[in-house]
């Protein structure tokens, strides 16, 4: 064996070892990214859940963009007011309440109120039933088709399918508008969370044929319009929507409606 051989690559191993060690470290100096110290403080503030409603790809971006002034510090639905607070504190601002809000799904049509035109066996998932015949069995083909799309995309266990119709727990609801998204017939909404005078329907028809599909739905008949005393309800295309910017919740559309549809 030769020992000389052996003593030139173990030089040449160690200098090239150093050499590589030197050249990382002065690069990792030169390209290192300075991070914003409020913007850690700020990702350890926000919950974690990564949910996306605040339209930022997770908490981390979320984080990224109130440090750079480019996001308001209360822009986290399921932190809260709470959260806002401590990321207001961060930023050095004055803190800025939020309406808490909640997710509403426009359906009453349970399964006793529903006419169903045949029984369906098939996949139980709300976003293959375009692709079944009359988008499914329910009559109504607006109304909540009870597979559960939204339940599986809800981070919070904040909503439930009840004889047939998705039921939002608003207690545990934060918001998050993943069940709005994942809703292929978009009966879900955000609403403010003291709201209690809600449209529980969402079909197009003129009044025979929703009659003749469910025993709740909304016949467009314009007396909850007519009602209110403050404008917030109108109809449109054969369907009563509120503006709950305008609504008082003083419940005068609820008592005139025929159908019992204003919740």
């Amino acid at each position: 064996m030769n020992i000389e051989a052996i003593i030139v690559a173990t030089v040449v191993v160690a200098a090239v070892g150093l050499f590589i060690g030197i050249f990382l470290g002065v690069a990792g100096k030169k390209f290192a990214v300075e991070t914003d110290e409020r913007e850690i403080a700020i990702r350890e503030a926000l919950p974690g859940n990564n949910c996306g409603g605040c339209g930022y790809p997770g908490c981390d971006g979320l984080a990224a963009a109130i440090a750079k002034g480019e996001a308001p510090v209360n822009k986290c639905p399921v932190g809260g007011n709470e959260t806002g607070k401590i990321i207001a504190g961060i930023m050095g601002q004055e803190a800025v309440e939020t309406v808490r809000r909640t997710a509403f799904v426009k359906c009453t049509g349970t399964c006793d109120k529903t006419k169903e035109n045949y029984i369906y066996t098939g996949t139980e998932d709300c976003e293959m039933m375009p692709f079944v015949p009359g988008g499914g069995a329910k009559a109504c083909v607006y109304g909540c088709l009870g597979f559960g799309s939204c339940v599986k995309a809800c981070s919070f266990d904040a909503i439930h399918i009840i004889s047939g119709v998705a039921v939002v727990d608003k207690e545990a609801c934060r918001a998050c508008g993943k069940c709005v998204e994942k809703c292929p017939r978009h009966l879900i909404e955000l609403i403010p969370y003291t709201q209690s005078v809600m449209v529980g329907c969402s079909s197009q028809d003129k009044g025979k044929a929703v009659t003749s599909s469910c025993e709740t739905g909304c016949i467009g008949c314009k007396k909850c319009e007519k009602t209110c005393p403050n404008g917030a309800i109108t109809v449109e295309n054969f369907c009563a929507h509120i503006d709950y910017e305008k609504c008082t919740n003083c419940g005068a559309c609820r008592e005139v409606c025929p159908r019992k549809v204003i919740l």
